[in-house]
């Protein structure tokens, strides 16, 4: 019951286009849509339980399902951003980083990505608002998103 009430709870988390998307019960939506509009503590608290007693009746697997899939993507998509820091605190460090980068990126623009890493340590050295250094990572961002695109 307690781990049908967790599910439920994520349920009640979602935003109004990823519940559509769950294809729920009539019942269990109404009483998921219900719990979201409850402020009380002790209501929302038996507003779950409800919803936990809902989920009984329905398999729940789907749902759990759908769920684990859109955490994954969250997940690889956060550990994309993080390679990305990675590669932008690599790149300004020193210039090695950007022969590396080159070789597993080969359809990369070495030129512009000189400019930008030279600006961004002049704008860090100055104490400047970090333009080039924010730009340097939807540039990284771009060139590696190309990158699988063309292989296939």
């Amino acid at each position: 019951m307690q781990a049908l009430q967790d599910v439920g709870a994520e349920l009640v988390e979602l935003n109004e286009q990823q519940l559509a998307t769950m294809q729920l019960p009539e019942s269990l939506l109404a009483a998921v849509q219900e719990a979201r509009r409850l402020s009380k503590h002790e209501a929302k608290r038996r507003q779950m339980q409800y919803i936990g007693r809902l989920m009984r009746d329905i398999d729940a697997a789907p749902i759990r399902d759908k769920l684990e899939q859109w955490k994954g993507q969250g997940r690889e998509h956060t550990a994309q951003l993080h390679a990305l820091e990675r590669w932008r605190d690599e790149l300004m460090a020193g210039d090695p980083a950007l022969a590396r980068f080159l070789a597993e990126y080969p359809g990369a623009d070495s030129q512009q990505l000189r400019t930008l890493i030279r600006n961004a340590r002049r704008e860090q050295a100055a104490a400047l608002p970090p333009k080039s250094y924010r730009e340097l990572f939807r540039v990284l961002r771009e060139m590696t998103i190309k990158e699988p695109a063309a292989d296939s």
